[in-house]
C-alpha cells in the first residue's frame, strides 16, 4: 500500500529541503511540484513571450510537460518564478498537472510532494499532511541568500517584495487557493534548525 506525504507551504519555508531529507530517510520518492510550475512558466515565456497570454496555449503547454522538463537547470531564475506563480493562477494549468502528481504519489516505494495544494487538492486521503512556513522576512532572507550565492543580482527588499506578492497570489487565486488542509500540522520554521525540522517530521510520520 502507498504511503504519501503531503507538505504544503509559502515559498522558502523551508518544505523542499525537509521533503528531500525526509524522502531519503525513508527511502520515498520526491516530487517538487513547484517545479511543474517553473516547468510551465519557463516554456509559456519561450513560446509566448512575457504577457503569457492565452489560456488555451498555457494548458496545450502544461499538458505537454514531462519528467525531463523539471530537472533543468534553468528553472530558478526570478523571471521563472514569476511566471510560474502567474501560470499557476490559471485553472486549466493546474487541471493538466493533476495527473503527472497524482501518478507520482502512486509510487510502492511510498512518495513525498511539496507544494501548494498537496493535502488540499492533489492528495487529500494523504497519510500525512504537513504545512510548513515561517516569517516572511525570515523566508525571504533564506531566498536572499539563495539567490546571492548563484550570482543572481537582486536586494533583500526586493526579494521580501516578491515573496509577499507570491503568497498573496497563491492564497487569493480561485484555483487551489494555498492553505493548510484541516487536517494539516502547521510547523513555522522561523526558529528551527533545518536538523531540528526535519526531526519534527520525521516523528509526525513515525506516528502513522
Amino acid at each position: 500500500m502507498t504511503f504519501i506525504v503531503a507538505i504544503d507551504g509559502p515559498a522558502a519555508g523551508g518544505k523542499g529541503t525537509i521533503a528531500r531529507a525526509v524522502a531519503s530517510r525513508f527511502g520515498f520518492a520526491y516530487l517538487d511540484t513547484g517545479l511543474l510550475y517553473r516547468a510551465v512558466g519557463r516554456r509559456a515565456l519561450a513560446e509566448l513571450g512575457p504577457a503569457l497570454e492565452g489560456e488555451s496555449e498555457l494548458v496545450r503547454i502544461a499538458s505537454a510537460i514531462t519528467e525531463p522538463d523539471i530537472h533543468r537547470d534553468d528553472l530558478r531564475t526570478a523571471a521563472v518564478a514569476q511566471a510560474a506563480g502567474r501560470v499557476a493562477t490559471v485553472t486549466g494549468v493546474r487541471d493538466a498537472l493533476v495527473t503527472f502528481q497524482r501518478r507520482f504519489a502512486g509510487q510502492q516505494c511510498g512518495a513525498i510532494l511539496d507544494g501548494r495544494d498537496i493535502g488540499t487538492v492533489i492528495c487529500p486521503d494523504a497519510d500525512v499532511k504537513l504545512f510548513i512556513t515561517a516569517d516572511p522576512e525570515v523566508r525571504a532572507e533564506r531566498r536572499f541568500q539563495e539567490l546571492a550565492g548563484r550570482g543572481e543580482a537582486t536586494d533583500f527588499k526586493t526579494v521580501l517584495g516578491d515573496l509577499i506578492r507570491r503568497d498573496t497570489m497563491d492564497a487569493e487565486r480561485d484555483a487551489a487557493p494555498m492553505r493548510p488542509a484541516d487536517d494539516a500540522i502547521v510547523i513555522d520554521t522561523s526558529d528551527l534548525s533545518i536538523k531540528e525540522a526535519v526531526a519534527t517530521v520525521i516523528a509526525q510520520i513515525e506516528k502513522q
